[in-house]
């Protein structure tokens, strides 16, 4: 049993997520090591992957970066994250026994159903984009005979509400994408052709590499749509001063010194992204606030987290406009009282950003 000050957990999480002072030079060397980078395309700062290989990279990082390695297939899409290619041998058994292992919950039963009541539909779309593909799901058309059952948020997208579960099935996969569309093509003409590796061994090697880029994290915890947060049983147990439970750390990251910066994080990064491990060990106050109306927001429609050393201490509120050229920083919200190099390193953080972005600064509050 290692015993960590939360202190000691906090460094061994920057460390994994590659946030320390010496920062990584290869986009797809770090995309490797966080394991998966979520392809949110939110566009009020950047989108999410370019915040976060920014964030890492700085200024040896630009989005053509992250466009070569799509378009090489180095890097694949695959329900909703970036991913190694190479890493989809690992999701193959998931994939072949979907709608998973039993026992079925009733929910996926009903999925299951779904899809077998609307075959002639799945056979269509594989045999359109055999021929045709890759296309985007505006232009597959809805042969399916039984309506996908929606709370509201899929109504009339049965083709959509297809196409994702045949990407589930390891059967169809985003292609590319133009603006925020998603080109749909058979897998097979996208995702390497490696076998799989088996069921168990493959949620063992997924875990490990979970635990790699988290560096400490729950052994269980509540899975989240996308990927897990939890790491099973990989690593070694642990205790953190004054936080509940056990948890599971990399004994690699407690090895050497640590050597904080600043960084400017994304809402949705993996370091923040389970906002119940980061309250717990870094005993920060954040919610991404762009769902809530504008009076409820107290930091901003989509304010980055602030990084500096091994704490989080405040929220950025800013917004990039294209069409004056510049980015808005409407204010800095400040947890306590800033010492002079947390503003240094904020300030040096947004020139840094406004630079990727080709834009100007433009400092529009003062800091709170």
């Amino acid at each position: 049993m290692i015993e960590l000050s939360r202190r000691d957990a906090r460094r061994v999480a920057v460390r994994a997520q590659l946030l320390t002072r010496e920062r990584p030079d290869d986009a797809l060397a770090v995309v490797r090591h966080l394991g998966l980078v979520q392809m949110d395309l939110t566009p009020h700062v950047a989108p999410n992957a370019d915040l976060v290989l920014w964030s890492r990279l700085g200024s040896a990082y630009s989005p053509a970066v992250l466009d070569d390695l799509l378009e090489s297939r180095a890097l694949v899409e695959l329900l909703g994250y970036l991913r190694p290619a190479e890493d989809i041998t690992l999701f193959r058994a998931e994939m072949d026994a979907w709608p998973g292992v039993e026992p079925l919950s009733e929910w996926r039963r009903e999925i299951e159903a779904w899809v077998e009541q609307n075959r002639a539909c799945r056979d269509d779309i594989l045999t359109l984009l055999r021929s045709e593909g890759p296309l985007p799901a505006r232009e597959i058309p809805d042969t399916c005979l039984v309506p996908w059952r929606s709370s509201g948020w899929t109504n009339s997208k049965n083709v959509q509400r297809m196409l994702d579960m045949m990407e589930q099935r390891g059967e169809v996969a985003v292609s590319s994408r133009e603006n925020r569309e998603r080109n749909w093509d058979l897998a097979s003409r996208v995702h390497p052709d490696d076998p799989a590796v088996p069921y168990e061994e493959a949620e063992r090697e997924r875990d490990r590499r979970r635990l790699v880029a988290l560096g400490i994290a729950r052994a269980r915890a509540t899975f989240p749509p996308g990927e897990p947060n939890h790491v099973g049983e990989a690593g070694v147990e642990a205790v953190v001063e004054g936080v509940r439970g056990r948890w599971r750390v990399d004994p690699h990251y407690l090895e050497g010194g640590f050597s904080g910066r600043t960084a400017l994080l994304s809402p949705l990064d993996r370091l923040v992204f389970d906002r119940k491990r980061m309250a717990e060990l870094f005993e920060f106050d954040y919610q991404l606030e762009m769902y809530k109306p504008a009076a409820k927001r107290r930091w901003g429609y989509f304010a980055l987290p602030v990084l500096h050393g091994d704490r989080l201490v405040g929220k950025v509120d800013a917004q990039r406009d294209v069409a004056a050229g510049v980015l808005r920083v409407h204010a800095v919200h400040w947890d306590d009282e800033p010492s002079g190099a947390m503003v240094a390193g904020v300030d040096r953080e947004l020139r840094s950003l406004a630079a990727l972005l080709d834009v100007d600064v433009v400092r529009e509050g003062a800091s709170a």
